[in-house]
Parts: C-alpha cells; sequence; structure tokens
C-alpha cells in the first residue's frame, strides 16, 4: 500500500539531496517502500519482512545459509508476497517486536548485525535517522559499529503498540524505554505527539525536536482563483486507506444527513484509497449503507491513485475530509488538500488542532461524533467561497513553510553538531 509515513520520509530524502554538501541514503526495512513520487530509496531491503518473520516463527531458518536468506530479502519477491493479500495483523506480530527490539539478543539478532556491518564499511555515515522506534532494537549494534549520532522519527509508533497483545505490548514498551538512552534525539511532525510520546517512552523533553510535516507541491494542483463549484452540488473528498480508523463510516454517516436536507440535497461525496483485504468486509458494508438511502448514484470510489489521479482527485473535490478515529500525528492527506487550496473539515485531535491553528484552512469537530461533522460540513458548504479563500491563504503558508525544501534545511540544522565556543 502507499504508506504516509514512507512517502514523507521519501519526499523528504529526496529534498535533503537537493542541497549541497548533503547526501541522503534512503534504506527500506521490512519491505520496499511505495511512493507517488520519485522513489529514492536504495533498490535493497534489510530486516527483509520475509525472513524476520519465518526466523521467528521457525528457529532452523535463525541458522540457514545467509545465501537463503538474502534470496527471502530481495525486493521483487516482497513485493510479489505483499500483492498475495498477506495478513500482517499487528495483534499476532506481538513475539515478533519484542525480540526485534531485543536486538542483538533476539531471533534476528543475523540480520541487525549485517546491517550494521554494512552501514559501517560501505556507507560510513555521519547522522542516522530512523523511521520509527520499533526498529530500535538495531540501535546498540549500530551505535557500536557505526559510532555516529543517531536520532528516531516517532511516528505512528503508538498505533502499532497499541494493538499488539498482552504481554508483548508491556515488553516493547519496556525495551523501548531501555533503548531511549541510547539516542541522540527524536523527530516529531507535531507538539500533541512529543506531549503524548515522550513521558510513554520516558523520553526526555529536551531531546525531542518538533520537525514540520512537509509536502513536495510539484505534481498537485494549484488553488482556484474561481469560486469554483455552487455550494448545493459540491463534492466532499476523502483521501485516505478505507479502513475504519480513518472513520470512512463517519464520513459516511454525515454525508447521508446531509443528502437529507434539501439545501445540500445535490452534494456528492467521492472517495479515493487504498483498501486492503482485511477490510473490504467494512468498505462493502459501508457501500451497502449507501445504497439502502439511494444515494449510490450520489458517491463514487475511484480507487487507490497514484500523483496524477491525486492531482486530479483534489480538482475535483470542493472540502476534503477524514475523520479519523485515532490522535492521527501526522495527517499529510490535510496538507495535500491546502497545496490545491481547499478546505478541509478534521476531528478535534491529534496534529489537526494545531495544523489548522497555523493555517486557518479547515474547520474542527468533535471526534467520533457524525451529528457535529454532519453540521460542521454543512457550515463549510453555506459559506464555501470563505472558506476556499481560507484554503487559498493556508496554500501560500504550506507552499512557503512546509515546503519541503525548506523542512529539509530545517532537518540539516538540527542534525548539526553543537557549535563550541572557543
Amino acid at each position: 500500500m502507499f504508506c504516509g509515513s514512507c512517502m514523507h520520509d521519501n519526499t523528504l530524502a529526496r529534498a535533503l539531496n537537493r542541497i549541497e554538501g548533503i547526501e541522503c541514503l534512503l534504506i527500506p526495512t521490512y519491505t520496499p517502500i511505495r511512493t507517488d513520487e520519485e522513489n529514492v530509496s536504495i533498490d535493497r531491503v534489510f530486516l527483509g519482512g520475509i525472513t524476520v518473520y519465518l526466523e521467528e516463527r521457525f528457529a532452523p531458518l535463525r541458522y540457514a545459509p545467509r545465501w537463503l536468506t538474502r534470496w527471502l530479502d530481495q525486493p521483487w519477491l516482497i513485493r510479489w508476497l505483499a500483492k498475495r493479500a498477506v495478513k500482517t495483523d499487528p495483534s499476532v506480530l506481538g513475539s515478533l517486536t519484542v525480540s526485534l527490539l531485543h536486538g542483538r539478543e533476539g531471533h534476528q539478532k543475523r540480520d541487525i548485525e549485517e546491517l550494521a556491518q554494512w552501514l559501517a564499511a560501505h556507507v560510513r555515515p555521519d547522522r542516522i535517522v530512523l523511521s520509527n522506534m520499533l526498529i530500535g532494537g538495531c540501535i546498540p549494534a549500530l551505535k557500536e559499529a557505526v559510532g555516529c549520532p543517531l536520532w528516531v522519527t516517532l511516528q505512528g509508533d503508538d498505533i502499532f503498540l497499541d494493538e499488539l497483545h498482552e504481554p508483548y505490548r508491556s515488553e516493547a514498551i519496556q525495551q523501548i524505554r531501555r533503548l531511549v538512552p541510547l539516542c541522540d534525539g527524536f523527530l516529531v511532525n507535531s507538539r500533541y505527539y512529543a506531549d503524548y510520546m515522550g513521558p510513554w517512552f520516558g523520553i526526555e523533553p529536551a531531546k525531542l525536536h518538533q520537525l514540520p510535516l512537509c509536502i513536495d507541491p510539484a505534481g498537485l494542483p494549484e488553488p482556484s482563483a474561481t469560486a469554483g463549484t455552487p455550494a448545493p452540488s459540491a463534492t466532499i473528498g476523502y483521501l485516505a486507506r478505507l479502513a475504519p480508523e480513518k472513520g470512512l463510516h463517519l464520513l459516511i454517516d454525515a454525508f447521508l444527513r446531509l443528502k437529507q436536507n434539501p439545501e445540500t440535497s445535490k452534494l456528492q461525496l467521492r472517495i479515493a484509497g487504498w483498501l486492503g483485504p482485511q477490510h473490504k468486509a467494512y468498505f462493502a458494508d459501508q457501500m451497502a449503507k449507501i445504497r439502502a438511502h439511494g444515494c449510490e448514484k450520489d458517491v463514487c470510489y475511484v480507487g487507490e491513485v497514484d500523483r496524477h489521479g491525486k492531482a486530479e482527485f483534489l480538482k475535483r473535490t470542493d472540502i476534503l475530509c477524514v475523520p479519523t478515529v485515532y490522535p492521527d500525528p501526522k495527517g499529510l492527506f490535510v496538507l495535500e488538500a491546502w497545496v490545491a487550496g481547499i478546505p478541509v473539515v478534521q476531528p478535534e485531535h491529534g496534529a489537526f488542532p494545531e495544523l489548522v491553528a497555523a493555517t486557518g484552512g479547515g474547520m474542527l469537530v468533535p471526534p467520533h461524533d457524525a451529528d457535529a461533522l454532519s453540521q460542521a460540513l454543512g457550515k463549510v458548504l453555506r459559506e464555501l467561497d470563505h472558506w476556499r479563500q481560507k484554503a487559498r491563504a493556508a496554500s501560500d503558508y504550506v507552499r512557503r513553510e512546509w515546503n519541503c525544501n525548506a523542512v529539509a534545511r530545517r532537518l540539516v540544522e538540527l542534525l548539526a553538531p553543537p557549535q563550541t565556543s572557543s
């Protein structure tokens, strides 16, 4: 699938490589990354998902020849298997998570040592930034082999950990807290996530640094200078994975309420995003609900979209809404909407309050409340030209302050060694 964290990391890596004197190597772990922009990651996967899973489940494989496990780590094989609807429910991956966090004392110690030795021999980096703390079991080996400062980006770690069964959840958190002192710094995209994850992982406040979420506007539409679609015939857009945690059911409930109002009876809903096999029944239930209300002609699922498809989707969207059930620490789809000059309606939790406060490009509603969501969408529809103007101002802000090139320069400053006075 398209993973928001992977896509954001890829965007940032591309921007870092455009800075004179900086070379950034993006190294996939578990699986190759998938992105709707130019993919700058290397064509090799460390801690390959097939290998680490089998090493956890079948002890003899931990001592298998390296040529066999390297063959299992080939990107094409992992991609092929990933298309076969392999179940990766984190609730059944507790033992694997804990084992990986144990690092060289876990069942994947050979894979971790291989990564550390490869970095030391072939890359010799000046800084290492891990994409999340769940792969932090490799930190002791990396610090010993490479010896450079090591930072970790916190992005969605809590969502995975909260789905682990006990005792694995508690053991995983215990291991993470053991590894935290070895890290030189932590990056978060929102103050909310710093305040939430810092105490949970036992991170000193001085080690937490907020780096804004960033975006590359290239290929996305410019804000429209015209009034756009009249409010009664406007289109609400949903751009995210089709999963319960993203709140599609809440948006559909709110949409159906609006359709009962004569003032918004011509309203349209367009849905775009990856639909995993584990959520097909969920999506079928939502579509059945739409048919039961006789609104199937007013709802369009365009499927999974690439960069061009995303641009076309945004051009036909008047309001974007992804009412996540969980407090989302990022919300990249909000930035994509604002770049195109589209107002958003989002739940008042996670990073959304900070994003809206910075730009004024949207409205916040109480989470988990379809009635409140319906009322907020209705208000934005009645004042659509006013909110379009706010979204155009948000577009200017995002393109200036949260442009990937500007944020990459901030990251370089954060990672720079502290200046010593003479």
